[in-house]
């Protein structure tokens, strides 16, 4: 009986675990698997952007030359990148967020989508127009509209398969996110933390399009899709059940109903363990005096199962935010080598300035330290507690509202917002586009209204002083140590997504609009090209009838290029970054166009 049983059993897990199996995309693993497609917007799932391509390298990349260009036809900021597989290069703007898939033989469109959208949506976008980009799953096109319309494309027509919506624009919810294909399933935020807008990630099945879970970053447990006896935090030096209520206890009243904890940035996916990473946003409103607490769970790390959405593990890096330090920076997997052991581990560069690197199954915290030394909102993280050590001589909360704190180190841009940065697997260096730029915050009393700011601060924002004289850092950084290898200053913050190549290159791009390639060893420059208009997409790389290609958008905009892209000119407009961005005008100007570059078929081989 015993056996029978036994035996039962394991037919059972076998079918469990070929419908997993079934169910998972294996024509995107795949695609993502041959280094000349650029099938997903970080290239892979553990948002490593890295390519195995290495025809140019550091020895020939200063032959880099334009192969050809296109125009998108809209002149807002540019973020994310197309992608690429087979013939065909699939291509996104900013709002109206129109789709072109084109041909690589020829440069010719294949097909265009442009979806009707209401004007009224933009008022209600936070920091410019943009979008981050496009997924691909199921032979479909994944377009996440500003107006939360989520639409899947036929990947060869461009017709609409089936759409639905995940917000509402009324209230303040927009898009700006790139949705991401996991295994059977379409992952996507919302955007609005700036409208009192409640946080939430959102799974649907990708080949119907209807809803398999939604987990709120705040409130019931039942809504955060918490166990209070098995979802797991650090603390006291170990990781605990954050036990029942643990959002609720940190709110005053219902203020959780408005509390932010958006998720607009990047997310990660570890197959093996069928986890999702992602972070959560800031607390509304930016006035912290009018919410006392510690506003969990916004301002975190989660790690979620990809069927259920269940939370394995979460950890809060700036408990009652009160500098706008936006948790949704990206979430990079790999195993690092730590004290000896190699460790499968998380990185996470927050805009509070901290680099943390947790275990990926655990969300035990090993690494959290500063990677700008000029930040001054804390001292350290205290690796028992897990928390911040606050100066309160940068604390809003602590001089009250209607006192301009003066001299806050980063500003709300963070020391990196989401450009996201690349992992270099062969040398294990993360190399990270930041900015160096602080500010004064004066924060003041603000009333909800649905659909209108609910943001309760002024900023002024600068340089960092004392410094290089630049807004921004490229730099590398070592994961385990916890320590920058080198730095490489900018004029400008590094606005750009970076690119690590097995060709011992990275690229990045400038808000001035150069797109860089230097050496992973050193930081040392190796090759720049002066595009139109600044730059803050995200670099990728494929291959093409046997020969390589860079690519990037050029096409100012995103918080920092808010002023030149939508015509602002008060100083304190675009949340305080017009004045703080002012002379970015003398650099640049309004684009919108995709640069190509290739080397000359001369080059390629020799390495001249």
């Amino acid at each position: 009986m015993k056996f029978r049983t036994m035996m039962v059993g394991l037919a059972m897990l076998a079918t469990a675990t070929a419908s997993i199996t079934a169910r998972a995309d294996a024509e995107l693993d795949k695609l993502i698997a041959n280094p000349a497609n650029w099938a997903a917007q970080a290239g892979d799932y553990a948002n490593h952007r890295y390519s195995e391509l290495k025809q140019v390298h550091a020895g020939n990349a200063k032959n880099l030359q334009v192969a050809w260009t296109v125009s998108t036809g809209v002149l807002r900021g540019h973020e994310g990148s197309p992608l690429v597989f087979g013939d065909t290069m699939y291509i996104h703007s900013p709002f109206p967020n129109k789709v072109i898939a084109l041909n690589l033989k020829d440069q010719t469109f294949k097909w265009k989508y442009e979806p009707k959208q209401d004007n009224n949506v933009v008022p209600v976008m936070c920091c410019d127009t943009v979008s981050r980009g496009l997924a691909y799953g199921d032979g479909k096109i994944l377009l996440q509209q500003a107006d939360t319309t989520l639409v899947a494309l036929d990947a060869h027509t461009g017709k609409v398969v089936w759409s639905v919506k995940n917000g509402d624009p009324k209230i303040g919810e927009t898009n700006t996110n790139a949705p991401h294909v996991f295994k059977d399933k379409v992952i996507t935020g919302i955007s609005g933390g700036e409208f009192g807008v409640r946080g939430r990630l959102i799974a649907y099945d990708l080949k119907t399009g209807k809803t398999v879970w939604t987990a709120f970053s705040t409130g019931p447990d039942e809504d955060m899709l918490f166990d209070p006896a098995t979802t797991m935090t650090w603390t006291d030096g170990k990781m605990a059940p954050v036990g029942k209520d643990s959002s609720l206890k940190t709110w005053k009243g219902d203020q959780w109903k408005l509390g932010g904890g958006t998720t607009w940035g990047w997310y990660s996916y570890d197959p093996k363990l069928n986890l999702v990473y992602y972070g959560s946003g800031n607390p509304g409103t930016w006035n912290p005096s009018q919410r006392p607490g510690d506003n969990k769970w916004s301002m975190t790390l989660f790690a979620r199962d990809l069927d259920t959405g269940k939370a394995r593990w979460v950890y809060q890096m700036t408990p009652h935010d009160e500098w706008d330090y936006d948790g949704v920076n990206e979430l990079v997997l790999a195993d690092l080598n730590i004290k000896g052991k190699k460790v499968p581990s998380v990185v996470h560069m927050d805009r509070n300035g901290y680099a943390y690197t947790l275990q990926r199954e655990t969300g035990e915290l090993l690494v959290a330290e500063k990677f700008d030394p000029t930040i001054n909102w804390a001292s350290k993280i205290d690796m028992k507690s897990g928390r911040p050590v606050v100066n309160a001589k940068y604390s809003p909360a602590t001089t009250g509202p209607d006192v301009n704190v003066k001299g806050i180190c980063p500003s709300a841009l963070g020391t990196k917002d989401q450009q996201p940065m690349s992992y270099d697997r062969k040398s294990g260096i993360f190399l990270v586009p930041t900015n160096h730029v602080c500010m004064d915050y004066e924060p003041f009393q603000v009333e909800y209204t649905a659909g209108q700011p609910y943001v309760g601060a002024t900023l002024a924002m600068y340089p960092t002083p004392k410094s290089h004289g630049g807004m921004g850092n490229f730099i590398a950084w070592d994961a385990a140590a916890g320590k920058i290898l080198w730095s490489k200053p900018e004029r400008f913050s590094v606005w750009s997504g970076a690119l690590a190549t097995a060709g011992d290159i990275v690229f990045y791009g400038t808000l001035e609009g150069y797109l860089k390639a230097v050496s992973i060893k050193d930081g040392k420059e190796l090759w720049k090209f002066k595009t139109p208009s600044g730059i803050i997409g995200n670099v990728f790389t494929y291959l093409f009838e046997g020969k390589q290609y860079v690519g990037v958008y050029s096409g100012i905009g995103g918080w920092a290029g808010i002023g030149m892209a939508a015509g602002l000119e008060n100083s304190s407009d675009g949340l305080g970054a017009v004045g703080g961005y002012r002379d970015l005008a003398k650099y640049t100007d309004l684009g919108g166009t995709l640069f190509i570059f290739a080397l000359p078929s001369n080059s390629q081989a020799t390495g001249s």
